[in-house]
């Protein structure tokens, strides 16, 4: 491997710790959201906010990031990306009301939206054709790694605040747990930053704003000199060609001949996230904590939903061109289906009782003597029960206490829960999660890609915001089974239109599937 080479991956892994910070960013909340809730005496809805407010944000993020890095560079927009994930982490850890945490979470959204944009955008501009796919998919592979990492950190910092260490109990880790859990992500963040300062600009950017002599030198960095000169040549033409172009309006991809791939896009848009999928990322501890195994258990166990999701999701970049797209997202969203319907299932046969000896068991003497008029009652579901606790001990106590009070009562087999989570995430990760993308980048007509794949991308993440804002009140009002088993519902019709509908696109060219889908 020549030097340029070894630059060119070394440049491509430092901007794709872009895509670790998104993905540490966005689901580092996981844990912090027992803790939140019960300190800011939060609704649910509140809670889904402060939750799905991060990705409305991202959402808008996306649409003026790409528009900013054409007028300020791509470099320098990442390194706002930097500035931004460490203000976000360190003010949401010291905020003391609800609406401070609200404005740093959404600060946060930005960047999670322009670094998800930027960072694939400056590695294909500087990656050799031969090596492109890989290099940007080591994005994709760093936001599932920070997915995997914030779950790790959680527990780390959740199992330090049960330690007699003299320099725990000085930075005050148990108290104040889920601060430390937000804060930490502020190392990463101000590493990316220091890191960017030696990556140059990128050198399409450069030839745009007419710095060709500074743009011939970037890439004699990334190239042979030869090729290089070459690549100067094809720049100019390329952005000479833009130049000419007449700009495509929104309301081309409406037209009837478009009429197939629109609706495949949105079909696999919503789907991606109709499902329930960071119902899980975002909330993972708290679904675990509804089976009763209690909260350090819950904790250990989303970190194994962040390795499935991260071996998954390696398997299927590794599939993807062998298999091909189409059986992958038929086996993946059939999986996808028979494990919600499991998780429904586990939670169905779930009851709820305290007897005498459970409620002499509890950690507080004042709940005991509350909870005494439960002993020998039974609750069929999770919603019964919970609504008897708040209606003795007041919500915001019934939700101190809803994760010990759950441990004592439930009885179900805790394992087909975890069965179901991790089988729903191994389907998603190899199907639904890289899959997507993959077809936006085939489906639509070069003329009209980049409005496309901007607009099935935005209706992506208004969906997922509103799947992230109703889950704790789907939780509290209608139970964790019918929850799982709506999601598994979407996940079965949505298999009769891939089967139906969607068309393989492995070893067509763009030219041919723009023939057979564009009528």
């Amino acid at each position: 491997m020549n030097n340029q080479s070894l630059y060119t991956i070394r440049i491509a892994l430092i901007v794709a710790l872009g895509g670790f910070l998104m993905g540490f960013d966005a689901s580092v909340i996981s844990g912090v959201n027992k803790f939140i809730q019960i300190d800011f005496n939060l609704t649910d809805i509140e809670l889904g906010f402060s939750v799905s407010s991060l990705t409305i944000i991202a959402a808008l993020a996306m649409m003026i990031s790409g528009p900013l890095s054409d007028r300020f560079g791509r470099r320098i927009m990442l390194k706002v990306c930097a500035i931004v994930f460490t203000i976000s982490a360190v003010g949401s850890a010291l905020v003391s009301n609800f609406s401070l945490f609200l404005i740093f979470r959404m600060l946060g959204g930005f960047g999670v939206g322009a670094s998800l944009i930027l960072a694939p955008m400056y590695i294909a501009e500087i990656a050799p054709p031969a090596q492109r796919g890989r290099l940007v998919s080591f994005n994709q592979l760093n936001i599932v790694l920070g997915i995997t990492i914030a779950f790790f950190s959680n527990y780390y910092i959740l199992s330090l605040g049960d330690s007699d260490a003299s320099w725990v109990q000085s930075l005050g880790i148990a108290e104040n747990n889920w601060r430390w859990m937000l804060g930490v992500e502020a190392l990463p963040a101000i590493l990316y930053f220091f890191g960017l300062l030696t990556v140059p600009r990128s050198p399409r950017w450069l030839v745009m704003k007419n710095h060709l002599v500074e743009a011939k030198d970037v890439l004699q960095k990334f190239y042979t000199d030869e090729q290089a000169e070459k690549d100067m040549v094809a720049i100019q033409d390329s952005l000479e060609t833009d130049k000419n172009k007449k700009k495509v309006s929104v309301m081309e991809i409406f037209k009837p001949a478009m009429r197939l791939v629109i609706t495949i896009g949105l079909v696999v848009g919503v789907l991606q996230q109709i499902t329930g999928i960071n119902s899980v990322f975002f909330y993972a501890p708290m679904i675990f904590e509804q089976s009763g195994i209690g909260t350090d258990a819950s904790f250990i166990q989303a970190i194994l939903v962040g390795v499935t999701n991260l071996v998954f999701t390696i398997l299927a970049m590794l599939l993807i061109d062998k298999l091909g797209r189409k059986p992958l997202l038929t086996f993946g969203v059939a999986g996808i289906g028979v494990f919600m319907v499991l998780l429904a299932y586990g939670f169905n046969s779930a009851t709820y009782s305290l007897d005498s000896e459970k409620i002499n068991q509890l950690s507080n003497t004042e709940l005991r003597e509350e909870l005494s008029v439960l002993a020998g009652k039974s609750f069929k579901n999770d919603v019964a029960y919970k609504n008897e606790l708040k209606s003795l001990l007041g919500p915001e106590r019934a939700k101190q206490n809803e994760s010990e009070l759950i441990t004592a009562a439930i009885s179900m087999n805790p394992s087909l829960i975890l069965i179901g989570i991790l089988g729903f995430v191994a389907c998603f990760a190899i199907s639904l999660g890289p899959v997507m993308w993959v077809l936006f980048s085939e489906l639509f007509p070069l003329r009209i890609r980049g409005v496309a794949i901007s607009f099935v991308g935005f209706v992506n993440s208004a969906v997922s915001a509103g799947v992230q804002f109703i889950f704790p009140w789907e939780l509290s009002t209608i139970g964790s089974s019918m929850t799982f088993l709506i999601y598994g519902l979407f996940a079965f019709a949505s298999l009769i239109f891939i089967v139906r509908v969607i068309p393989e696109t492995k070893g067509k060219s763009l030219e041919e599937l723009e023939a057979q889908l564009v009528k």
